[in-house]
């Protein structure tokens, strides 16, 4: 089921060429007060989207594809459930959750558990920051995986309309996921760009290219704020034509750390209270590497080894007091007591 989507990418050379004059930090400051603007009709929207021509934007490029979007008014959030868009399932069955693939394609010098999938270690420059960082699994994670489009705001752009396996493979496509610093994941939460941008400036093309691509791929639409944040930004992009996105990698691959002696015995426990690292659909603990998960804490939840709930529990706390009343929190997917309601931000720590 992997499919190779192609990738409206400001290539790393020419990051930098987002105008600065364009899109700032003041820009982000402005939009995440964007709800105080007042919005255009839905009918003036539809009538402006109308108007657009998208021939006046450079042939396969991120303007281009935008023009051709839909502009519409955010649906109701009615019906939404994390769980159902599969994240984390193992979509290119490389049995390897999806989670893991992320760690694998963004960190550097990573150490693997002996299954081949779950990343133990690693480095991270982040896009969203230009930071970069050592990776912490377990307890104190700093890396989770954020979905460029978030599923909440998938599903109040078009994916209610969308089959549970387009929406499995909306949830795990390469080109909406980003290994990133938590920190900034969960600030974004499931904000669209006319609130939330990245704070790396020079990122900005590619994010809301990404965003582009993804929602032109799912027949998704953009909300007319959202529109105009993302015109302003690429009229001041050097944008190169859509690349294709790079496939997952397969189980032992990865930029790994061949020198670093970490990868025994602890490694494999890390990966044995998780099905060592392979996951099957529906599966609430597949072996994933613990640290966060964008937004979803859906099939193909990643544990972590080590810390977390003692064996009181039978099943799932029914909520955090309980498992705190018990003094099992935090409690991590793969332990007596964890259930995704419990992790709200999917990152496989319930009750942190």
């Amino acid at each position: 089921m992997k499919r190779i989507l192609p990738l409206a990418l400001c290539a790393v050379f020419a990051l930098s060429a987002c105008d600065s004059s364009t899109v700032d930090t003041a820009e982000s400051d402005r939009v995440a007060a964007a709800g105080t603007t007042a919005s255009a009709s839905p009918a003036a929207a539809e009538a402006d989207a109308a108007d657009r021509d998208p021939s006046d934007a450079e042939p396969d490029s991120a303007l281009r594809m935008l023009y051709t979007l839909d502009v519409k008014g955010r649906a109701p959030k009615t019906g939404y459930d994390r769980d159902g868009f599969g994240w984390r399932d193992d979509v290119d069955h490389n049995g390897c959750d999806t989670r893991n693939d992320v760690l694998r394609r963004d960190l550097t010098d990573i150490t693997l558990a002996d299954d081949g999938c779950v990343v133990l270690g690693g480095a991270l420059t982040s896009t969203y920051s230009g930071d970069t960082f050592d990776f912490i699994r377990g307890d104190g994670n700093n890396v989770d995986i954020d979905h460029v489009v978030a599923l909440s705001n998938a599903w109040q752009t078009g994916a209610q309309q969308l089959s549970d396996a387009e929406r499995r493979e909306l949830a795990n496509d390469p080109l909406n996921l980003l290994a990133v610093e938590s920190s900034l994941n969960r600030q974004k939460g499931d904000a669209d760009a006319a609130t939330w941008l990245p704070p790396e400036r020079g990122y900005r093309c590619e994010y809301v290219s990404r965003q582009i691509r993804v929602k032109h791929e799912y027949d998704l639409w953009v909300t007319r704020p959202e529109f105009e944040t993302m015109e302003e930004l690429l009229l001041g992009c050097e944008e190169p034509a859509f690349d294709d996105d790079s496939e997952w990698p397969d189980r032992y691959e990865g930029d790994v750390d061949d020198t670093d002696a970490s990868r025994t015995g602890s490694g494999a426990s890390g990966s044995s209270s998780s099905g060592s690292g392979s996951t099957g659909s529906g599966s609430s603990s597949p072996g994933s590497s613990g640290s966060g998960g964008a937004h979803t804490g859906g099939a193909g939840s990643a544990p972590d080894s080590g810390g977390g709930a003692s064996g009181a529990a039978s099943g799932p706390f029914e909520n955090c007091d309980a498992a705190r009343a018990a003094g099992a929190a935090p409690v991590h997917a793969g332990d007596p007591g964890y259930g995704r309601h419990l992790d709200r931000d999917g990152d496989g720590v319930g009750c942190e």
